[in-house]
């Protein structure tokens, strides 16, 4: 499935500010962006385990479960990359679960296609080629600064979460301390792509820790994020952080779903390819 043509930056809801030496304008960063994801996703998933000292698998899914994702749900992980994050919601859902990765870039779904056993879509947060009501669980890890406009992303979320469904947005906050900040940007870009392999494969990886940095110091403030989820229709939406880098953000759609028998399915429409 090709992807969509992302739509325009609203300059009031773009998760980060102009950054002149990756792009000149929202067609350049579309570009720039999915060409830099394609060329890298097969170190991707190393550069996780160098960043997260080994802890990001039980870290995301510790995260899913605080934000109330259990069995028997149905999950969009948005921007599912290489399927970190979907890999921690299909085990919580279970077999009476199902879950679903959406990813603008091919690379990225090709590395997600060979390790889950997912229905893998390819477009873009903003526009999610799904049915309203069609999920209880939205998910997004660490991706939330490659968007065009916060707003429109979390309005889709809105609209494809049933009444009472949650959204749960993973991302990385810059440090406050100037010394934490500092070990965080040589972690990024210069220890973990030492590890890439070949010279060409070292320098794409240094460009894309760079740029995953340049973008954590770029990105709006929580406070910012906060309020475009309320805005989009998630009453006072939550954030938790932890270790002060790693931000979670809640959203709760409103509404009490249930249906005759209490279990809170009626009415949850199929997932592409499924019956």
């Amino acid at each position: 499935m090709r992807a969509e043509q992302p739509p325009p930056a609203s300059p009031r809801t773009a998760p980060i500010g102009p950054i002149d030496h990756y792009w000149a304008d929202e067609a350049g960063r579309k570009r720039f962006v999915s060409d830099l994801f394609d060329r890298t996703a097969h170190d991707y998933d190393r550069f996780e385990r160098i960043l997260a000292f080994g802890t990001g698998s039980r870290y995301r899914r510790d995260a899913l479960r605080r934000a109330g994702l259990g069995p028997g749900m149905r999950v969009l992980d948005i921007a599912t990359g290489t399927g970190l994050v979907a890999r921690e919601a299909l085990a919580l859902a279970g077999e009476s679960g199902a879950v679903i990765g959406l990813d603008p870039s091919a690379g990225m779904l090709a590395e997600a296609h060979g390790a889950l056993p997912i229905p893998l879509v390819r477009a873009f947060g903003e526009r999610i080629p799904c049915r309203d009501s069609s999920f209880d669980f939205v998910s997004m890890g660490f991706a939330l600064r490659h968007v065009a406009d916060l707003g429109m992303l979390f309005r889709e979320m809105r609209r494809v979460l049933r009444p009472g469904g949650t959204a749960c947005i993973l991302e990385i906050t810059r440090p406050a301390s100037p010394l934490a900040a500092a070990a965080v940007r040589t972690l990024m870009t210069r220890i973990a792509p030492a590890f890439a392999g070949g010279a060409s494969r070292r320098a794409d990886s240094r460009k894309l820790m760079t740029f995953y940095w340049d973008t954590i110091e770029a990105c709006v403030p929580p406070g910012a994020v906060l309020a475009a989820l309320e805005g989009a229709g998630f009453p006072a939406p939550r954030r938790a952080v932890s270790l002060g880098l790693f931000s979670e953000y809640v959203g709760i759609a409103p509404g009490d779903f249930r249906d005759n028998d209490g279990s809170g399915r009626k009415g949850i429409r199929s997932l592409p390819g499924q019956p």
